[in-house]
């Protein structure tokens, strides 16, 4: 799959304000910032996104996924890091 895809899917389903998608051949990175991952545990948080995602990981068309969230404040501390 292609990053852009990744990111519009997401874009599509759910109200966050960024969405970054790298690939390193097969494995994908997706960073997902947004207010409504505020109050979250980090397990809800990952799967919201795993939820978006569910189509494409179960046709085997993406396989490898890490993802990271951040409400747009961590976001801002966080940035440097993992970019």
């Amino acid at each position: 799959m292609d990053c852009k895809e990744i990111e519009q899917l997401i874009l599509a389903a759910i109200a966050v304000d960024e969405v970054h998608v790298t690939s390193d051949g097969s494995h994908y990175k997706v960073i997902a910032v947004g207010d409504m991952f505020d109050g979250m545990s980090r397990v809800k948080q990952q799967q919201t996104i795993y939820a978006q995602l569910s189509e494409q990981i179960a046709s085997g068309a993406l396989h490898a996924l890490t993802i990271k969230t951040f409400t747009p404040t961590q976001w801002k501390r966080e940035k440097m890091f993992n970019m």
